[in-house]
């Protein structure tokens, strides 16, 4: 789910698009394939939800947006994204803190 790089972090997520809030909503799948299951209020549609997506995990992992970016999923629910400055360390800790 986490990998680290050379200039941050990779996140592997699975987006759930038209949701009530955005929020972190658990873990999808096992292992090395597993993803960061996140509710994405806006919908999939007119490309809306990735915006969305950067911009709830920039606040969540306490990131200006211009640091997170979408490598790869731009039109699927499985995306990865890149955390620029980020630590696994730090990552996890995040993730690990109770729901923001």
């Amino acid at each position: 789910m986490i990998r680290e790089t050379g200039n941050g972090v990779t996140l592997a997520v699975r987006a759930q698009p038209g949701a009530k809030k955005t929020a972190i909503t658990g873990v999808y799948g096992e292992g090395a394939s597993a993803q960061l299951k996140v509710a994405v209020h806006a919908p999939p549609s007119d490309g809306r939800g990735n915006p969305a997506m950067i911009e709830f995990l920039a606040e969540y992992f306490s990131l200006s947006r211009k640091n997170v970016e979408l490598l790869t999923g731009e039109t699927s629910r499985s995306k990865v994204f890149l955390l620029r400055g980020l630590t696994p360390e730090n990552a996890h800790d995040a993730l690990s803190k109770p729901t923001k």
